[in-house]
């Protein structure tokens, strides 16, 4: 296939904002595959801002920065997303140059724990606000789980309603696949 996949098209957006010494956020650290991912973007002189409600992923985002040599470009949080504004060092607001949600539930985990809506638009607005200019928040919303439709119904009414001064909006997605699959909503900060 030609057409970039979900999860590589969701890198290559980021890859497109971040630089290396930049300050990101992994907000859904989940099993830690994007953590690394941003902690390598990033460089040596850059850093990564984690959150997970659930111990087990942030122990396993931990480790997989261990195993890589990575564990000093990040700050990995046991919090919600939606206190990025509050946990973020001051000194990094307005430079966060990209972000990735991975939305729903943690694979192989509970999955009566999911990302919420009313959370994960609080972080999107306190993100925008930390952001530069140009930073990308990246959204891949998994929808095929209980409330997943909830959360993504609530996630596209809130984007189709940024005043397109702030933000340019990008909705990225196989229309004709079975099964809910995942689609990226991408925010440009202006």
């Amino acid at each position: 296939m030609k057409m970039e996949r979900i999860l590589p098209y969701a890198r290559k957006l980021l890859q497109k904002a971040v630089s290396q010494g930049d300050i990101v956020v992994d907000a859904t650290l989940g099993n830690g595959h994007d953590t690394v991912f941003l902690a390598d973007l990033v460089g040596e002189s850059g850093h990564v801002f984690g959150f997970d409600v659930q111990v087990q992923a942030v122990q396993a985002a931990q480790q997989r920065l261990k195993q890589q040599g990575l564990l000093e470009r990040a700050t990995l949080f046991h919090a919600g997303h939606e206190k990025s504004a509050e946990l973020i060092p001051a000194a990094y607001h307005s430079k966060i140059t990209g972000a990735i949600f991975n939305l729903g539930y943690l694979p192989g985990s509970d999955k009566t724990i999911v990302t919420r809506p009313e959370t994960t638009v609080t972080a999107i607005e306190q993100l925008l606000e930390l952001m530069a200019p140009e930073g990308i928040i990246v959204l891949v919303i998994y929808h095929g789980h209980e409330g997943g439709a909830i959360e993504r119904d609530a996630l596209l009414e809130y984007c189709h309603s940024l005043d397109q001064n702030l933000a340019h909006v990008l909705q990225y997605q196989f229309i004709n696949q079975k099964n809910n699959p995942p689609f990226i909503v991408a925010i440009e900060k202006k």
